[in-house]
């Protein structure tokens, strides 16, 4: 088979699986979790037979939009950061970056309460171990940097300061604004500096 073949093929499934996320995300945002695959099919624009090529059911749809929706929060959160040399303005923005992440869509009026369950349990998933592990490794080497320029506390070790912000800006998914998300942020802070 020519290789133009092969990267067109490889293209064109690629486009059809984002499709599918993207009409899933979709129907869920405007009608909830009660979706079916004949929904997601005719949304996206393919039979039901194709559909059933790329996903079992519904569930392995969401679990694959949100492993991509954390991979895109994973790149944000390493670009706000690698722009910021000051290590207290690093640290300041990698929590209020990965708080604002945590509740991506939360603000919006067409984001249901039942999609919002649904997008804390997916983050509780086993499938999400490696981004978590990611997540804290990348949030303990930032706090390693502010601790060694006398910003944060030295009698709690860089990795359990992670731990302890990632815990506290839990809450932040559930936070009903911005500003709710960014006084969560402050008090985080507060509680890490050093005397």
């Amino acid at each position: 088979m020519p290789k133009l073949w092969n990267t067109t093929v490889d293209e064109h499934r690629r486009a059809v699986h984002a499709a599918i996320l993207d009409s899933t995300a979709a129907l869920i945002a405007e009608h909830g979790l009660a979706v079916t695959m004949s929904q997601i099919a005719q949304h996206t624009g393919i039979g039901r037979a194709t559909l059933y090529k790329y996903f079992k059911d519904v569930e392995a749809i969401m679990v694959a939009w949100h492993d991509r929706q954390v991979g895109d929060h994973l790149r944000q959160l390493s670009s706000a950061i690698a722009d910021c040399t000051d290590p207290g303005d690093r640290l300041r923005t990698a929590l209020t970056v990965y708080a604002h992440l945590s509740s991506t869509g939360r603000d919006s009026p067409h984001h249901p309460a039942e999609s919002v369950e649904t997008a804390l349990a997916l983050h509780r998933a086993p499938h999400l171990h490696h981004a978590q592990r990611h997540v804290h490794d990348l949030l303990t080497e930032v706090i390693s940097t502010a601790a060694d320029a006398g910003l944060t506390r030295s009698d709690v070790p860089p990795a359990e300061l992670a731990t302890y912000c990632l815990h506290a800006l839990a809450a932040a998914a559930a936070s009903p604004s911005p500003a709710a998300r960014d006084r969560l942020v402050a008090v985080t802070l507060t509680g890490m500096l050093a005397a």
